[in-house]
C-alpha cells in the first residue's frame, strides 16, 4: 500500500485549503493556485516544493476519481468529478499546456451541458 505523502511542516500552510472542487470554478481556482505555487518553486529551484505541488494535484485527482466511482453519489455529480479528475490529470501531465487545453475544453461541445449542472 502506498504511503500517503503530506507536505513538510514549512510547506503545509501553503497547501492548506488549496484543494477545492465542489464546482468547476473551484477546481479551476485550485489548479490556478497550484500552478502559481509550482512556478514559484521552479523559479526558486525548490524541488521539494515542486514535489509537494505534484502530490497535492495527485491527491485532488484521486479524490475526484474516488467520488466519480462511488455508485451512491448522484450521477450528475459523478460525471462532474470525472471531468475534474481529467483536469487534474492533464495539469499533472503538462502544467504549461493545461491552460490552453482548458479553454478549448470549456468551448467544446458537450461541456456546456456539464457546466449547466455545476452548482447542483
Amino acid at each position: 500500500m502506498a504511503r500517503k505523502r503530506t507536505p513538510e511542516p514549512h510547506y503545509e500552510s501553503l497547501f492548506e485549503h488549496v484543494l477545492a472542487f465542489r464546482t468547476y470554478g473551484e477546481a479551476e481556482g485550485s489548479l490556478r493556485r497550484l500552478d502559481e505555487l509550482l512556478h514559484g518553486f521552479v523559479a526558486a529551484s525548490d524541488k521539494k516544493g515542486v514535489e509537494c505541488c505534484r502530490n497535492a494535484a495527485l491527491q485532488g485527482r484521486r479524490r475526484a476519481e474516488m467520488i466519480a466511482r462511488n455508485p451512491r453519489v448522484d450521477p450528475v455529480k459523478r460525471s462532474q468529478k470525472r471531468e475534474i479528475a481529467l483536469w487534474f490529470r492533464i495539469w499533472l501531465e503538462d502544467p504549461d499546456l493545461f491552460w490552453d487545453w482548458l479553454e478549448l475544453r470549456k468551448a467544446a461541445p458537450g461541456f456546456a451541458d456539464l457546466a449547466r449542472n455545476d452548482a447542483k
